[in-house]
Formats: C-alpha cells, sequence, structure tokens
C-alpha cells in the first residue's frame, strides 16, 4: 500500500528538526535552505508547521513542466523530479501553491520531496511526531486535502 507523509501542526514546536534531517540525508551536510522540508512559524499566533509537497493529486508543476521533468508515474502519489531533462525554467516553483518546489542555486537543481524514496528523515527526527508516514486510505488522503485546502487560504491571506 501507498505511504504519504501527514503533517500535524498541533504537535509541532518549531525545532526544525526535520530541515536538519532532511538536509543532511539529502546533502551528507547540515545545510536547511536545501532541505525539502520547511518549518514556518506564525509567533503571534503562537504556532508552527512543517511544510513539504504535498504531492498534488492535479499537480500544478506538473502540468506546467515543458519538458515532463516534474511527472507522476501512473497509479502511484509521488509526484517524481527528473533533473535530467530540466531545464531549470523555474516554472514548477511558480506553480507550487505551497512553495514546496525550490530553485537551489548552489547545485543548479530543483529541489522537492521525494519521501526519501520511503524512508523520510523527517519522519524519523521528528521529536513529537509533528510529521508521520502513513498508509494511504480514503480517510488519510482527505485529511491531507483538508489540511492542504486551510494551508493554502493561511498562505493567501498573508500574501
Amino acid at each position: 500500500m501507498a505511504k504519504i507523509l501527514m503533517i500535524h501542526p498541533e504537535r509541532c514546536t518549531g525545532c526544525k528538526s526535520c530541515m536538519l534531517a532532511c538536509s543532511f540525508a539529502k546533502e551528507g551536510h547540515f545545510r536547511p535552505a536545501a532541505s525539502r522540508v520547511h518549518v514556518y512559524t506564525w509567533e503571534r499566533e503562537g504556532f508552527s508547521v512543517p511544510i513539504m509537497c504535498q504531492q498534488c493529486s492535479a499537480a500544478p508543476c506538473i502540468d506546467v513542466c515543458p519538458t515532463g521533468s516534474m511527472y507522476r508515474v501512473v497509479g502511484k502519489t509521488l509526484v517524481e523530479y527528473d533533473s535530467q531533462h530540466c531545464i531549470r525554467c523555474r516554472m514548477c516553483i511558480q506553480a507550487c501553491p505551497f512553495g514546496n518546489a525550490l530553485y537551489d542555486s548552489y547545485t543548479n537543481t530543483i529541489i522537492k520531496c521525494n519521501t526519501c524514496n520511503g524512508d523520510p528523515s523527517c519522519v524519523k527526527l521528528c521529536p513529537t511526531n509533528a510529521i508521520t508516514f502513513e498508509d494511504e486510505t480514503i480517510s488519510t488522503r482527505a485529511r491531507k486535502k483538508a489540511f492542504a485546502a486551510k494551508l493554502k487560504d493561511a498562505f493567501q491571506e498573508v500574501s
């Protein structure tokens, strides 16, 4: 069964351990700017939320990619990225409603979450289980979509 990353914002303390775990797993050293997960903090409201690629069912990054470098294997949940065919036009970055596709000038590539190929380091190192890796069921997918919609609305209010 497919698995998806679930975010539990009520558990997040804003420690950013997930960002360090991700950057180390992906880059081999601690470089939070290259993390595929980012923790956003609303200080006035007093909460933090870890955010990564939401693997949208109708992924805008796939729709705008002129080379097919952002794609989904039929029947899979994960939005894949092929750096070999990418021309670095950054259209995927513009299209992502959550800001979870980023350009890394240090490595000249697009960075986005691929769930560490099924073994997400952010999940393993989150001390409060604010990020979990759960079986994709109708229930978990519905919760994820509801959270994504709320998050999108919150980001639009701030913009």
